[in-house]
């Protein structure tokens, strides 16, 4: 959990004497100002991506690998461990791409080696 500062509480009390002339009282305007947090940057874990790459294309179980950093990158997000969290999504990020070409690759692949088959059959 994160600690944020406290509140500062600030009693504006007037300098010299009132109008009656007697010293100043203690019964001013109080302001109190709350230190909000800066935004905490967001990491991405990929869980959907890696999900869908263990599911539909899982060349050299790639995908379920990137799955595994994806969920120890969402944890270490969880827990606030920011460097962690970065570094575990960003190797599944590279192996979420490097599983996105292969499929690439095998589609293509398979579609060239149709149309051969195809046009050698017909001729």
């Amino acid at each position: 959990m994160e600690n944020f500062p406290q509140s500062v509480s600030i009693n504006m009390q007037p300098y010299g004497r009132n109008w009656a002339g007697s010293p100043a009282t203690a019964f001013g305007p109080t302001v109190t100002s709350f230190v909000q947090p800066g935004p905490v940057p967001n990491t991405q874990d990929f869980v959907l991506w890696s999900f869908f790459n263990s599911m539909f294309c899982n060349p050299f179980c790639l995908g379920f690998i990137a799955l595994v950093f994806s969920v120890k990158a969402r944890d270490c997000k969880v827990l606030g461990d920011l460097e962690g969290a970065r570094r575990h999504g960003a190797r599944a990020k590279v192996l979420n791409i490097i599983c996105s070409v292969l499929l690439v690759l095998i589609v293509v692949a398979i579609i060239v080696v149709i149309i051969i088959v195809i046009s050698t059959t017909t001729t």
